[in-house]
């Protein structure tokens, strides 16, 4: 059996000083870090359009095009957007440090760097940015469909299913375009002004000839100092609770229950829509656990998103 080789941490370091460059070098790879090195802005953007690393050290002061200026353009690339950004600043130039952070920088080390604390904001940020990804990919596995922004309704990542659910809206799109539809962030940005009540939502109709199709947005939290998470659902309830009656052998109170569970709505929420009382709702919801074989609302609302899938 052919063991899998381990994927080594990759740090990008760009400066243009051989002697910072050598000595951030020798650091890095004392301490297991495959290191790749660029001596200007340009230079990085050429090597990430090749390879993409864990992390970058960016100087922030070189000539030509300087590293705020190349970090902007690294986060404005799908491919890289999601790579964290450690300045290196000199001791007196804390306007560098603002700067830095306002072009997607996040965190900085002062210089002349001290290589302990060098490498402790290193192996933190990088080991940040997995868990990202990671949860990006185990949202979309559990059948969520998420999608991140800043505060300015910038979009930043969203699930596969998230993406299939944007599409529908707006054929053609996709992740890679760097910027979401027009419709859709004009939405989020009047979301994001009430961001201070998670749960708020606020829906984008798209049927046809004024039917129930629509893409319903819900904010649920915001998170570091600049990321919303905010959760979509396809709201199509006469189509899908059809597609759940049929594929799960449920009534057609049962799939109506099921779906407004898919959609998240609570229980109270879901008497109000079917005009039922809530004692009603639990008892399609646990006739619904008895015939879909689970236990909790998470995993009926999974079952449902993915049975509704056209």
């Amino acid at each position: 059996m052919t063991d899998v080789p381990l994927h080594r941490d990759t740090v990008l370091v760009v400066d243009d000083q051989p002697e910072s460059l050598r000595m951030l070098t020798d650091t890095l790879e004392a301490s297991g870090i495959t290191v790749l090195v660029a001596t200007s802005g340009q230079a990085a953007l050429d090597l990430i359009g090749h390879i993409v690393p864990d992390l970058v050290l960016m100087d922030a002061v070189m000539p030509g095009m300087d590293g705020f200026e190349a970090t902007v353009r690294i986060k404005a690339n799908p491919a890289s957007r999601h790579v964290p950004v450690i300045f290196m600043t000199g001791l007196t130039e804390s306007e560098h440090v603002i700067e830095g952070f306002e072009v997607g920088g996040v965190d900085y080390v002062r210089k002349p760097v001290n290589v302990h604390e060098l490498l402790a904001r290193v192996r933190v940020h990088m080991g940040h940015a997995r868990v990202v990804q990671a949860s990006t990919v185990g949202l979309d596995a559990t059948g969520r469909m998420m999608l991140s922004t800043d505060l300015g309704g910038q979009f930043l990542w969203c699930t596969p299913m998230a993406e299939r659910a944007i599409a529908r809206l707006a054929p053609g799109w996709n992740r890679e375009s760097g910027h979401l539809p027009d419709q859709v962030r004009q939405t989020i940005e009047r979301l994001l002004q009430r961001r201070e009540t998670p749960g708020n939502s606020l829906r984008i109709d798209f049927g046809e000839d004024g039917g129930e199709l629509a893409l319903e947005l819900v904010l649920i939290a915001q998170y570091r100092d600049n990321e919303v998470l905010i959760r979509l659902n396809q709201v199509d309830p006469a189509g899908d609770a059809t597609r759940l009656q049929a594929r799960l052998g449920l009534t057609e109170r049962e799939a109506e229950v099921l779906l407004w569970i898919s959609y998240g709505k609570s229980n109270a929420d879901i008497s109000d829509v079917l005009e039922i009382s809530p004692r009603t709702v639990q008892k399609h919801l646990e006739r619904i656990y008895e015939k879909l074989g689970v236990e909790t609302r998470a995993a009926a609302a999974a079952i449902a998103i993915r049975s509704t899938e056209v």
